[in-house]
């Protein structure tokens, strides 16, 4: 996957902290769902049902981990295993959670959101969260091959996406069909472009602001070279402190290899870096 790939949180069995917990209370619910919950009630209880979300809004979040069957199950835990590893390293445990929450809760609003439109009557399984996990795999890796049966070559992951994208669309759509799933896979995935495009956008804006204000500093260093001094003839590179050379190296990196190669702690650097420049007096 390349250099980008940021070792954060420690895998076990193939599996990083969250993605590990995420499965094993999937799987839970599953078991209890049926042998203990056997009862229709269970499921309509904490399945989301949009007509009736405003007076049980804990579903927004608690259908996510009910699945109407067992191949519903293992498609979106298998689909977390694939992809949330690399994903959760590359964003770090915390936002990693947070991002899949969200995708979920996505999902969830925009089933909501087109109720009158599109009606649904309920909605169960991780699907949302899942496929923002993938958007966000795509996000970072665009040309990572995935083999995908029945073809005999890898396809980029990030045509993958574009096609689960594209078949959720028509599917949730489709007159006769009620798009139960596919509503929820469309607000996964805009969630989750929403959530990776306003990223990108903050650690673009404290790069900006970063070299608006190294311009100053650099144009005072040119000029005194320029006058033909001592320093002129032997040109010495100022001594600059820890943080200066850690601001120049990452803006040489985005320069060389754009923002998305910077990782997790670079792009927490740079941003904290911007806001505390904002802030002084």
């Amino acid at each position: 996957m390349g250099d980008d790939l940021v070792m954060g949180p420690q895998r076990m069995f193939g599996m990083t902290p969250w993605v590990r917990r995420l499965l094993v209370a999937n799987l839970l619910v599953y078991l209890l769902q049926r042998t203990l919950f056997v009862d229709p009630r269970f499921q309509a209880a904490f399945g989301f049902t949009p007509l009736l979300a405003l007076a049980r809004p804990w579903t927004f979040l608690t259908y996510m981990f009910l699945h109407a069957g067992l191949l519903h199950l293992a498609f979106n835990l298998l689909a977390l295993f694939v992809f949330g590893p690399p994903v959760e390293e590359r964003m770090g445990s915390r936002a990693f959670l947070g991002y899949y929450l969200l995708c979920g809760l996505g999902g969830a609003a925009l089933s909501f959101a087109l109720m009158l439109l599109r009606p649904v009557d309920h909605i169960v399984g991780a699907s949302a969260g899942v496929y923002g996990v993938m958007l966000a795999f795509a996000w970072f890796w665009p040309n990572q091959p995935i083999y995908v049966f029945p073809f005999p070559e890898p396809v980029p992951i990030k045509w993958l996406v574009t096609f689960a994208v594209a078949v959720s669309l028509v599917l949730g759509l489709l007159p006769g069909s009620n798009g139960v799933a596919h509503l929820a896979h469309l607000g996964g995935f805009a969630t989750g472009f929403l959530c990776l495009k306003a990223a990108d956008w903050r650690v673009a804006r404290a790069e900006r602001h970063v070299r608006r204000a190294a311009e100053p500093r650099m144009l005072v260093q040119s000029a005194r070279v320029a006058r033909g001094s001592d320093a002129a003839a032997k040109p010495r590179r100022p001594e600059r402190d820890a943080t200066q050379a850690e601001i120049d190296r990452v803006l040489d990196k985005i320069s060389a290899k754009g923002i998305e190669s910077l990782t997790p702690a670079e792009r927490r650097f740079l941003t904290e870096f911007s806001r505390k420049m904002r802030d002084r007096p």
